[in-house]
């Protein structure tokens, strides 16, 4: 009678750690993940980084807009970025650049820059608001 209990008591036991840490917590890690944006200049990247955290809307300052997570004005390719040019957001672990109506447009670069609405960012992803060209990173 005793080792019966011992032998349920054993089985309770590695229950919660398999649901615990293969189960529960996976979904919770992939929307943890933060990314950054690094801007290219005649296509070389440069140090100039931007830090991500979704949702993130790039563009330029102004006060009749409000808040720009990401700030475009005080770069030269700020000119022809959108003052809410494009959002950055992550859906279920997936990140994904929208475009806001942005006059010059966001493009991905896939065999060729393709001007889009909405597409799929993966590490390492380049594209461009107008003339401003980015590396999508995962950190």
């Amino acid at each position: 009678m005793i080792e019966e209990n011992q032998e349920h008591l054993a089985v309770a036991e590695e229950e919660p750690m398999i649901e615990g840490t293969e189960v529960a917590d996976e979904p919770q890690a992939a929307m943890s993940q933060s990314a950054k944006l690094v801007l290219k200049r005649g296509g070389v990247l440069t140090d100039i980084e931007y830090e991500i955290h979704a949702p993130a809307t790039i563009g330029r300052f102004d006060p009749s807009v409000g808040p720009i997570d990401v700030d475009l004005a005080s770069q030269p390719e700020g000119a022809y970025v959108s003052r809410k040019h494009a959002k950055i957001v992550q859906d279920d672990g997936v990140w994904k650049v929208i475009d806001l109506g942005s006059s010059n447009g966001t493009f991905v670069l896939k065999d060729d820059f393709e001007r889009v609405e909405e597409a799929e960012l993966i590490d390492g992803q380049e594209f461009a608001l107008g003339n401003a060209r980015f590396v999508f990173s995962l950190v």
